[in-house]
């Protein structure tokens, strides 16, 4: 297991099963030490992107900063990125087109495009600290329309967005980015070798409500990972759904569930 991941499994060690005095406390935060990944997703006004390919890009690009070789001891993303890893895990999902997209490309980071989406994850920082050319961006205001892109990759994760949770295209994306996440954490160092030669895609869809049902690993989140390979992304409620929420689950290829 990637050690770089380590707070972040230790963090969710809760919702995995794991020990409880493995979990991390983050019951307080001072709001001047708030920090955050940006996540700038790319939605031109005359050709916006298919809003799953845009999902799947930002679930890709979010882990792809995570374990990038200048996280490593003595890289030059190593602090911000363990300083972000060692709190709570927040990401800001804002659009960009035009001029503004092409400055965010000149910030720190990573961009992946899947079928013409891109999606650029930045390097985490404190929030008050976000550069103008980020800054700037709005969170809000635009929406993609739900489309059909058909069956998942076998080979790949599958994310699944919870069906009786409505979300905007910048929460989905913030979501699918902690599933991600969360997901390498618990992978071995072969499993996770096989992703990055990937680039870490994913497919990400939307269940049927019995099949969410079927999944979704409340009761038992160490079965669901042990038998189905499932873990589940809680949200903290900040923005849009109730705390507690079940806002993704994320299964890694090689179970028949």
């Amino acid at each position: 297991m990637n050690p770089l991941l380590e707070p972040l499994r230790s963090r969710y060690a809760s919702w995995l099963g794991l020990p409880a005095e493995d979990t991390a406390d983050t019951s307080y935060e001072d709001p001047d030490e708030v920090r955050a990944m940006p996540i700038i997703l790319r939605i031109e006004r005359a050709e916006p992107p298919g809003r799953t390919a845009l999902l799947e890009a930002a679930a890709a690009a979010a882990l792809a900063v995570c374990l990038d070789e200048r996280v490593e001891p003595g890289g030059e993303w190593a602090e911000p990125v363990q300083a972000w890893l060692d709190n709570r895990i927040r990401k800001v999902a804002r659009r960009a087109r035009g001029a503004h997209w092409l400055a965010v490309l000149d910030q720190p980071g990573i961009t992946i495009e899947v079928d013409g989406a891109e999606a650029r994850a930045l390097v985490p920082g404190l929030v008050k600290e976000a550069p103008k050319e980020v800054s700037r961006l709005q969170i809000s205001g635009s929406e993609l329309p739900a489309d059909t892109p058909g069956p998942a990759p076998a080979d790949v994760p599958l994310l699944m967005l919870n069906p009786d949770v409505p979300m905007t295209v910048g929460k989905a994306s913030a979501q699918v980015g902690h599933a991600t996440m969360i997901l390498a954490s618990l992978l071995p160092d072969d499993e996770l070798a096989r992703w990055a030669a990937k680039d870490y895609r994913v497919a990400v869809r939307t269940p049927s409500p019995a099949r969410w049902k079927e999944l979704c690993p409340v009761e038992d989140p160490e079965a669901g990972w042990r038998d189905n390979r499932v873990i589940a992304v809680r949200d903290a409620g900040f923005t849009e759904v109730d705390p507690g929420t079940i806002t993704v689950l994320a299964q890694q290829p090689g179970t028949s569930a």
